[in-house]
């Protein structure tokens, strides 16, 4: 009868204490294990951030404060929430930068501000600068989808055409940060996501929370460490 090594059971009672419940194969060990990871921007010796009010715009490219005939303040409910959950999930102090009159209103063209951001940043006295533009556009997804039902009368499987009310709300977020010292762009990324409701008269201010909720681990993953789950091998012959 063969004998395993010291070591293996060592290492073998290591991962299971740090693992979920393994599976296990002839010869091997599959264990899933919890691995942290970094937060995708370096935040070494950054210990503030200043949030700026992010530049709303429609499809089309122009800019709009508000929703067109909706009641919902997109720019302000977004700036709330964005402080709100820095301020909860990251070791961040989160000062708010008030109204800002931005040089220019194109993303591409604000890396190209340093100055701006340079005098930002010795305003604030933050050590990062968060900014960006993002697009929340309410869609109506009304139409006709085919479904199944079985007729009362003969029992047969039969197909038809239903209306189905919807409404659709999609969340496009450009995030950049900057350096708060030289202004220069640190970082930048793209998150977006759709969600629908049921009904045409869906309520705004919720579609936009629940897009949010959707992205949350994605835009704190830029500022926060997280835990993501990944399968490991272990021989045991």
């Amino acid at each position: 009868m063969s004998r395993s090594h010291p070591r293996t059971i060592v290492l073998l009672a290591t991962l299971a204490a740090l693992a979920l419940p393994p599976l296990v194969r002839a010869g091997a060990v599959d264990v899933k294990l919890k691995l942290p990871q970094r937060a995708r921007l370096n935040l070494q010796g950054r210990k503030s951030i200043a949030v700026t009010p992010f530049i709303v715009v429609s499809q089309e490219g122009q800019e709009k404060d508000k929703v067109l005939g909706r009641d919902v303040d997109v720019q302000k409910e977004f700036g709330r929430y964005l402080s709100k959950v820095l301020k909860r999930e990251t070791e961040l102090k989160v000062v708010d930068s008030g109204p800002l009159d931005f040089p220019v209103y194109d993303s591409d063209q604000l890396v190209k501000q340093k100055d701006f951001w340079r005098a930002l940043g010795e305003r604030t006295q933050a050590d990062l600068i968060l900014a960006g533009s993002l697009d929340f556009d309410i869609q109506d997804k009304t139409g006709y989808r085919t479904e199944e039902y079985t007729s009362p009368f003969n029992g047969q499987p039969y197909y038809r055409q239903v209306l189905v009310e919807q409404t659709g709300f999609q969340y496009d977020i450009l995030m950049q940060v900057y350096d708060g010292k030289t202004g220069d762009l640190l970082y930048t990324d793209n998150f977006k996501d759709f969600q629908s409701q049921e009904g045409q008269k869906a309520d705004p201010l919720k579609g936009m929370f629940e897009n949010l909720l959707s992205l949350e681990d994605r835009i704190l993953g830029v500022f926060t460490q997280k835990e993501v789950e990944a399968t490991r091998t272990l021989f045991t012959q």
